[in-house]
């Protein structure tokens, strides 16, 4: 099991994913793709990577909107996993041109 990071360490890593934030336990980023199958195709390369990494994030899909929240459930809070996955959903979005 992952160790959980402490506040400042989490507020360390956050630095480096501006457009992230906590929320208690967990981390949270919304995006916009530039269409409804843009965000889907975002959606699924995001899955791929998530089980690549076996850490897998909530995903709420509203049109083009995409919300994705991390959280080390196992660990009962935040740790490298979810910093690192979350560094992979931003390339991701990029890629797609999401925002």
């Amino acid at each position: 099991m992952a160790d959980t990071l402490d506040d400042t360490a989490v507020a360390d890593r956050l630095r480096d994913l501006p457009d992230w934030t906590r929320n208690g336990d967990e981390i949270r980023r919304e995006v916009k793709a530039p269409s409804f199958l843009e965000g889907i195709a975002v959606v699924d390369e995001v899955a791929r990577a998530a089980e690549d990494a076996d850490h897998h994030p909530d995903i709420d899909i509203r049109w083009r909107t995409l919300t994705f929240a991390l959280s080390t459930h196992s660990a009962g809070g935040l740790t490298g996993k979810d910093f690192d996955l979350a560094a992979v959903i931003d390339r991701i979005a990029g890629r797609h041109g999401a925002r």
